[in-house]
């Protein structure tokens, strides 16, 4: 299977600003316990009154509504006010919303005894396959959701208001089934307040890197922390290394489960140069056993200067962050003879809104779904989590935090050189066999080779499982 070509890729990454196809994948527990039925159906659960304009959908407005959010780095009072301007159009329904972390313990019952919520944000770590969902009849359809009109632009549908990475990344099989809100932004995040004070600048070549590194550690502070019990933080740097030094064809052979991808000469230098932060004490001390909110509070405390993360974090740390901390993000360094530019980086669609098959409500959660993408809806999600969202234009005359407007300043200027991976949802069971030699790696437990070579086998065995979808990158 490949990857959706809706738009060329040159046209599509000049106007999405990122080279973001976030279909997911991966195999679950839940594929031999599903029931199908309801994706791509002609009408929808819920609803019985008229469409109109107003109404598309034709939602009863005596129907009740339940949401179901991750309670993550971007928490959940965004949501709160969605489902306020919900209550405005339809005040009689009453909306049931709970906020969870566990979303695959609590939702797979949920699913499989056909009593799902009607709007399900499946996102974090415990997220459910949206592969599997889809494959088994168990999500909406969503072509009814961006054929209608925008709340607020009659005539316009709603495909045409959003970021064209949208709506590449909502589809499986040829069908819109997800809706990915946010545009997350990935790279090496610090206190811009203290690079002023210090007189210290992001490094845009390796080389400069390790000299700023050097000044941070004579200065009394480690240059860098990571979330050690969740490698996947880390790993991202070494993807950044790896990919801007080969080019996307780097993270495409490694999508494609091709033969050697991890063994990629780009990838082993990656690989040495992250050796290379930790032989040279780089690391902040013990960062290997902290999660992160104990990795990212140090780094508050200003005891790192940088580390790596998305752009949920601005938001994640504001109740920690100390006054005047402004948290801004900078691209990864280059290594020696990059393909890629400096002010490039990993961006995606992410943060996967999903209208069950069986939800009660499905005409509600569609509506749900369309609040949430007006400019109101989308304009007020960047205002409480400081990261910017599918919808075009939406951060048009906001005062933006630090981390918003380095965020976003980051998408523009990577424009068509920005780029994404995608076998960690794929393939998941393979992701935390790569992130568990990732951590290896960081703590200077395998050496560059070994890593490459651990990598690539567990690759060779996903690809060789004739049970597991492979899918191929263009």
């Amino acid at each position: 299977m490949t990857t959706p070509n809706k738009y060329s890729r040159r046209i599509f990454l000049k106007r999405a600003g990122l080279a973001s196809i976030a279909v997911a994948g991966g195999t679950s527990m839940l594929a031999g316990c599903a029931s199908g039925g309801g994706g791509g159906k002609d009408t929808v659960s819920g609803g019985g009154k008229d469409k109109t304009a107003d109404n598309p959908f034709g939602v009863d407005a005596a129907d009740p509504l339940s949401v179901v959010i991750f309670n993550g780095g971007y928490g959940d009072e965004y949501a709160k006010f969605h489902e306020s301007l919900y209550k405005k159009q339809f005040s009689d329904a009453k909306i049931s919303h709970k906020a969870i972390t566990d979303i695959r313990q609590q939702m797979q019952p949920l699913f499989n005894a056909g009593n799902p919520p009607d709007v399900l944000d499946n996102a974090g770590a415990e997220a459910m396959p949206i592969s599997t969902l889809a494959d088994t009849g168990q999500l909406t359809d969503l072509t009814e959701l961006f054929d209608a009109d925008a709340i607020g632009q009659e005539g316009t549908p709603i495909r045409d208001t959003l970021n064209p990475v949208a709506i590449e990344s909502a589809e499986y099989a040829g069908k819109p089934m997800v809706l990915n809100y946010a545009l997350q932004v990935y790279g090496l995040w610090y206190d811009r307040a203290l690079f002023d004070e210090k007189g210290w600048e992001p490094a845009e070549t390796w080389e400069d890197f390790l000299a700023l590194c050097e000044d941070i550690k004579g200065a009394g502070m480690a240059p860098m922390a990571h979330q050690g019990k969740y490698p996947y933080y880390i790993q991202q740097v070494l993807m950044d290394l790896a990919v801007k030094h080969g080019g996307p064809e780097v993270a495409y052979a490694i999508d494609s489960l091709e033969p050697g991808a991890w063994k990629h000469e780009s990838m082993k230098m990656a690989a040495e140069a992250l050796l290379e932060i930790k032989s040279k004490g780089y690391m902040l001390e013990g960062t290997e056993g902290l999660d992160h909110i104990q990795s990212q509070t140090r780094w508050n405390e200003h005891k790192a200067a940088f580390i790596p993360c998305g752009s949920w974090l601005e938001n994640e740390q504001k109740e920690i962050a100390p006054a005047g901390f402004e948290t801004t993000v900078a691209p990864t360094p280059l290594l020696d003879g990059a393909a890629l530019p400096f002010d490039c980086t990993r961006v995606e669609a992410a943060e996967a809104f999903v209208v069950p098959a069986k939800a009660a409500n499905q005409a509600g959660g569609l509506e749900y779904l369309r609040t949430m993408v007006s400019k109101e809806g989308a304009a007020e999600f960047t205002k409480l989590t400081a990261a910017p969202t599918i919808v075009n234009g939406a951060t048009d005359g906001l005062d933006l935090t630090p981390g918003a407007s380095s965020a976003i300043a980051l998408i523009d200027s990577g424009g068509e050189d920005n780029w994404n991976y995608y076998y960690a949802i794929w393939y998941s069971p393979m992701d935390p066999k790569i992130q568990s030699a990732v951590a290896e790696l960081a703590a200077g437990r395998l050496t560059a080779d070994e890593f490459c070579a651990e990598a690539q086998k567990v690759a060779d065995e996903t690809a060789s499982d004739t049970a597991t979808q492979k899918r191929t990158r263009p």
